[in-house]
């Protein structure tokens, strides 16, 4: 009975755990500077041509801001300090330049997880950033409200579910450092 008790907290904390995470996944600080700039950029929506360019600008530089962020990381140096890098191809780069990295680089590489990620965080920008109100109207775009409000929604609900049941192994910036004894470390 106690075991049942503390096993059922044990999946209820790891699901906690999971969806603390998403608001690194899912780029909120790429959304609330987009949500604080579009109306900026968007004049409210009463575009003129170089509006239109401004926001398309806009656009592009928080959806690639979106995907590259789901391929910094940390690691830990010899010296205990912590270092934020970039996964690449053959390994993990360093911010700083250091040419000295993790114990093992190998395992930081680029994997079809990152790829996947990073699809559904340019996704769920998109989704977010297209259907916004303002800049609806400076396209001059007309969609039903309920479509305009009920989208957002229902991506964002099923990408959070992918983003906890596929949890990324990058711990990038924003992310709180995890030793490999913590018991939410995940790296497989």
């Amino acid at each position: 009975m106690n075991l049942r008790k503390q096993k059922k907290n044990q999946n209820l904390f790891f699901l906690f755990i999971g969806t603390t995470r998403l608001h690194v996944l899912l780029a909120t600080a790429i959304i609330l500077t987009f949500s604080v700039f579009v109306p900026l950029v968007t004049d409210d929506g009463e575009c003129d041509d170089l509006n239109r360019w401004f926001t398309a600008f806009l656009v592009a530089l928080c959806a690639a801001s979106s995907v590259s962020f789901t391929f910094t990381n940390s690691y830990r140096a010899a010296s205990g300090r912590l270092y934020y890098a970039v996964a690449t191809l053959r390994g993990i780069r360093a911010f700083n330049g250091r040419r000295k990295g993790p114990p093992e680089p190998g395992t930081y590489r680029l994997t079809w997880s990152d790829l996947f990620h990073a699809s559904l965080s340019l996704v769920a920008f998109l989704t977010i950033a297209l259907l916004h109100d303002d800049v609806m109207r400076c396209y001059h775009i007309d969609r039903p409200r309920k479509l305009t409000n009920t989208v957002p929604l229902v991506i964002g609900f099923l990408f959070s579910v992918l983003f906890v049941v596929f949890p990324s192994r990058r711990r990038g910036t924003g992310y709180p450092f995890l030793s490999q004894g913590d018991a939410v470390y995940c790296r497989s």
